[in-house]
């Protein structure tokens, strides 16, 4: 009411009386203006608020592993990720295929690794070594041969603890390099100098040790 009264006035009152009265009129009006402004900003802080706090939750991403990401990457590049992914395994005859690959069959390997040495604790001590030594000693061994069991490499682990004293050619590192060519332990064995009964007597001695130590929680 006193501004449609103010805006009747300013017809009839003289010079000065208007400028008053307009001046009234432009206060109010930025007054009104600030106000909606600070509410609109503080409704779009909550908002932004409420976004942050659930993008900002805690854990890891979901998934693991070589593949993790690549998903993700294809769907918020329009597909050119898969296309550049394509474009190196063409222009690498495959090559970065094969590397992809070799990281996954790793990655599984190492994943059932980690259950076996969380289920038998014994292994370990029976190896006279601890369980992140003996992990870290396999994952090393993966990324030569990404096809090697957990349970070979324990294998070989203990055959060169049982038979390096009487040959000394024989260690872990010899054996887990015939099985990167594709040997079996007891071919590795023999080429490493054993006969066919030694190799098969040695085995046996290392599983039975093995099998006990598993037992040994």
């Amino acid at each position: 009411m006193n501004t449609i009264s103010c805006k009747l006035e300013t017809l009839t009152k003289t010079l000065p009386e208007k400028e008053a009265c307009m001046k009234k009129l432009a206060l109010l009006t930025f007054l009104v203006l600030a106000l909606a402004t600070g509410a609109f900003a503080q409704g779009r802080g909550r908002g932004g608020g409420v976004g942050g706090g659930r993008g900002s939750g805690g854990g890891p991403p979901t998934g693991a592993g070589p593949d993790r990401g690549l998903g993700n990457a294809s769907s918020r590049s329009g597909g050119r990720s898969d296309d550049g992914l394509s474009n190196a395994s063409t222009k690498s005859n495959g090559r970065s295929d094969d590397g992809l690959d070799r990281a996954r069959r790793a990655s599984s390997n190492m994943r059932k690794a980690d259950d076996d040495l969380n289920g038998h604790p014994g292994v370990p001590r029976a190896l006279h070594t601890n369980a992140n030594d003996l992990r870290a000693g396999y994952q090393s061994a993966l990324a030569t041969n990404p096809d090697l069991t957990f349970g070979n490499y324990v294998s070989a682990t203990r055959l060169g603890q049982n038979l390096n004293r009487r040959f000394p050619n024989i260690t872990r590192d010899a054996i887990l390099s015939g099985l990167a060519s594709g040997r079996s332990l007891g071919q590795t064995l023999q080429d490493l100098g054993l006969s066919s009964d030694e190799s098969k007597q040695a085995r046996k001695q290392a599983e039975a040790e093995i099998k006990a130590a598993r037992k040994n929680n």
